[in-house]
């Protein structure tokens, strides 16, 4: 098994008397399926063995939830958790600015503790951006609080999956994450795709062990541009930059721009077929929010862990929203919060 291989695991598997890392789980909005993936995860020894866990949310709801949905789910009494009571009744699937309100709460107190050093990696269960707005909270996402809240101002949104049928382990950057599309053309630099690569590839090396990665960068055009005649960003500053970068980066194989309806045709052999010849890259830089996002939901929807570098602390996520229309129903799938501990668990050193 190669490094780029490896399983999300493998850091804390082989090192076994190594102090268990000490996450915090935020409980998302407690009317979202947010507290009943948590359970489900935290029933499963094999995730409660690798870390020590502290749930940072509303004990009432987690109570209710394990009363609610039986025995499958972990019994919030055995469980280490930061109570932040409510004052108000929560309804499953009934979101409202009172458990956007909520959710935000427990955010900020994640990022407090673990800044002062009681958690070493924030696990966090979705939310609803709009009941944020709601609130009174203007922030894209938790992404942008994460960041503010730790004081930096070059950070990433890394999507991290290992294929179940192949092992192999996509991980793709955006360079532009929540604007809308008329406004990527506008956004995107020289500067801030340098940041973003420099990210993705400290990742790479620091994070994953890879030490000379092979990156693969997205056009942004159809075609990528066609030699300027479907779109002239390419030509104009996108294949210049990434000259540049060759230039300052010998050592690493910086691929692009890859036209953006191909590019993904490796990592998808990558995922599904264990006979492939054909060598994906170890990391893939994407230039806006579906460009990227479509063909990892596609492939890795179940698997997809939502990470953000660049912090003083590792944050994941589920790489799925809140799914208030089967909140409290015992359908929701845990595989991605598991997916999403497993990694905050495994990559702190």
């Amino acid at each position: 098994m190669t490094t780029t291989d490896q399983p999300l695991c493998a850091f804390a598997r082989e090192k076994p008397n190594m102090k268990k890392p000490r996450l915090a789980i935020t409980l998302g909005d407690p009317a979202s399926i947010g507290p009943e993936i948590i359970l489900t995860a935290l029933a499963d020894s094999t995730i409660t063995s690798q870390c020590e866990i502290t749930i940072i949310g509303s004990r009432s709801v987690l109570d209710y939830t394990y009363r609610h949905l039986g025995n499958k789910l972990a019994n919030p009494e055995t469980l280490s958790i930061i109570d932040i009571p409510l004052d108000f009744e929560v309804i499953f699937g009934q979101g409202n600015a009172m458990t956007g309100a909520a959710s935000f709460i427990y955010l900020q107190q994640a990022i407090a503790l673990t800044l002062d050093g009681k958690f070493d990696n924030i696990v966090t269960a979705p939310i609803a951006k709009y009941l944020w707005q709601a609130a009174g909270y203007d922030y894209p996402g938790q992404t942008e609080v994460l960041a503010q809240f730790a004081g930096v101002d070059k950070y990433g949104m890394l999507f991290v999956g290992r294929s179940p049928h192949t092992g192999w382990t996509l991980r793709t950057l955006l360079a532009t994450t929540h604007i809308p599309l008329a406004s990527v053309a506008q956004t995107l630099t020289p500067d801030l795709m340098t940041g973003k690569l420099d990210l993705l590839i400290n990742c790479l090396q620091q994070d994953f062990g890879i030490e000379k990665p092979t990156v693969a960068i997205a056009g942004l055009n159809p075609h990528s541009g066609e030699e300027g005649k479907i779109g002239r960003e390419e030509q104009e500053w996108l294949i210049p930059w990434l000259e540049e970068q060759r230039r300052k980066n010998p050592e690493m194989n910086l691929i692009g721009p890859i036209p953006p309806d191909t590019m993904w045709v490796a990592p998808g052999q990558a995922w599904y077929n264990p006979n492939t010849t054909v060598k994906a890259a170890d990391g893939y830089l994407a230039l806006y929010h579906d460009q990227g996002l479509i063909p990892v939901k596609l492939m890795a929807f179940d698997y997809a862990v939502n990470t953000t570098i660049g912090l003083p602390f590792l944050r994941t996520s589920p790489d799925h929203g809140t799914a208030f229309d089967i909140a409290g129903k015992g359908l929701a799938n845990a595989t991605s919060m598991k997916e999403a501990i497993k990694l905050a668990a495994s990559l702190i050193k």
